[in-house]
């Protein structure tokens, strides 16, 4: 970077900087008065590498997670404004605003702006609304007040930064310059810092070789160990990670048997995959080698948190997260809450790690991701990586949350409803088959009100979908399927997936 553009990168931060002040004083104002006026712009941007998002199917509709924000409108003077790269279809957002507890969905629909890019290409979003000059004008026009107002994304970096600062409101959001903590390499540092035991390995690797030198000392300070994972910094939902088995290793001359062998035997958790694309985008990104961690009782927990404008770290959910891919660590979908036995460790992890985090400057949301082992009947917890983001378990309890008008109850780490009683969910980024291709969004409201699927507001209970967009061209959809018990949540997983593959046929 040259001197000039060293100066305006400073300048844009001072900027920025000045514009978040605003938020501390916004958060004491506004978010504790229902009725207070107030405008969030929602930035469903994935801004995250390309070259990995395009490994999920309909990835382009990943937009539609967050409308889970469209409840919000169930306060009475609060406006939003959605923006999207292609136009949501009106049934989509019908069924949304149906949802909404207390509210008729007309009113809710007048406090409602939606703003698109009509652009499908496979590029961020954000990158596509700095691009329309006019754009930005209209979404300014629809912010009544931008003393009231915030943008709410699903991660920040420079551009997201950029949008706020031409809209001149902040972002509730971890300020991009941080944004290194969030990579597999800061996560493991932060870790450290904070005390959490994690994998041994290695972190800020920039090649190959530095690869080949990291598996070395992996097998030499373990001879036992039998696999270990190489991990791109930016990759996420576990599609940027590859596994390796140290099977047949010698004792001698281990670095040349990882180099001949290595392109051979490496394992890619994504489809498609082919080691000079993986190693070229690790040259790019970095990335980090740790051991591969063994287990006959194995899960894998996550906690979700968040730092507050006021600089309080709270505690929003556990979860226990379902995997998938060649060696189970693909998301796939959730329950909550994690398991009793150990939610509350998780907690405490996530609140140590909150801290340090908070110290370095960070704001919003954060998850941070485990694998957990059964030793001695205990459990012992290895913390993987941060999320400095929403992630995938953010829109299910979103919507548990603003469709119950519940708590989440940190003394338990369980979700208590204003009735006294507990929910639970289960829920789905991956709900796919192509059974399902071909399936409009009307049918699938059909499909759900015929088979007593909905939710019901009465009892506080039944299935959400989402990513409602994705069903028709890729047989997907998400679903969050919230009861009464455990068992009461899978069984609505179980009976959405049986009237989907009956319906089309």
């Amino acid at each position: 970077m040259n001197r000039t553009s060293q100066m305006l990168c400073d300048e844009k931060s001072e900027q920025f900087q000045r514009l978040q002040t605003g938020l501390v004083e916004m958060y004491k104002r506004i978010f504790p008065d229902p009725l207070a006026q107030r405008t969030v712009v929602v930035l469903p941007s994935l801004t995250l590498a390309q070259s990995e998002l395009a490994k999920i199917d309909g990835a382009h509709h990943y937009e539609e997670r967050m409308l889970c924000l469209l409840m919000l409108l169930r306060l009475p003077r609060t406006k939003l404004v959605y923006l999207s790269s292609q136009p949501i279809p009106a049934s989509v957002i019908d069924y949304f605003l149906h949802l909404l507890p207390g509210i008729p969905s007309v009113h809710a629909r007048r406090r409602l702006t939606t703003l698109s890019c009509f652009d499908s290409s496979p590029i961020p979003l954000v990158r596509k609304i700095l691009d329309r000059p006019r754009l930005i004008k209209r979404i300014k026009a629809a912010i009544p007040n931008v003393n009231n107002a915030h943008v709410s994304c699903f991660n920040s970096t420079k551009l997201e930064r950029e949008l706020a600062l031409r809209l001149g409101i902040p972002l509730y959001a971890a300020d991009p310059a941080l944004s290194f903590l969030g990579t597999k390499s800061g996560s493991r540092q932060i870790f450290r810092e904070a005390g959490v035991p994690m994998p041994r390995g290695m972190e800020n690797l920039n090649d190959e070789q530095e690869v080949f030198a990291a598996l070395e000392e992996l097998k030499r300070k373990n001879p036992d160990l039998r696999k270990a994972v190489i991990k791109l910094n930016e990759g996420f939902s576990g599609e940027g990670n590859a596994v390796f088995s140290f099977e047949n290793c010698p004792s001698e001359g281990i670095r040349d048997w990882i180099a001949q062998t290595l392109p051979v035997k490496i394992k890619f958790e994504a489809v498609d995959e082919f080691y000079d694309d993986f190693m070229g985008k690790f040259a790019e990104m970095g990335g980090i080698v740790e051991s591969f961690i063994d287990g006959i009782d194995k899960c894998s927990p996550s906690v979700q948190c968040r730092i507050n404008p006021i600089g309080e770290v709270e505690i929003v959910s556990t979860h226990d997260q379902l995997l998938g891919g060649p060696s189970g660590q693909v998301f796939l979908g959730c329950t909550f809450p994690a398991n009793e036995s150990y939610r509350m460790k998780l907690q405490a992890i996530g609140f140590a790690i909150g801290e340090v985090l908070r110290d370095k400057g960070v704001i919003g949301r954060y998850g941070i991701d485990f694998i957990s082992v059964k030793q001695d009947q205990h459990w012992k917890h290895y913390a993987i990586e941060i999320n400095l983001r929403k992630g995938g378990t953010t829109h299910p309890f979103m919507m548990l949350q603003y469709l119950t008008n519940g708590s989440f109850d940190v003394e338990s780490g369980s979700f208590i409803v204003p009735g006294g009683e507990p929910r639970y969910y289960f829920a789905s980024d991956n709900l796919q088959s192509d059974e399902y291709k071909g399936l409009c969004p009307d049918d699938l409201v059909d499909i759900a009100v015929e088979n007593n699927l909905h939710f019901h507001g009465t009892i506080q209970q039944g299935v959400v979908f989402h990513l409602i967009g994705a069903l028709s061209e890729f047989g997907k959809l998400g679903v969050v399927c919230i009861g009464d018990s455990p068992a009461s949540s899978r069984a609505f997983y179980e009976q959405s997936k049986i009237a989907l593959a009956a319906s089309n046929k």
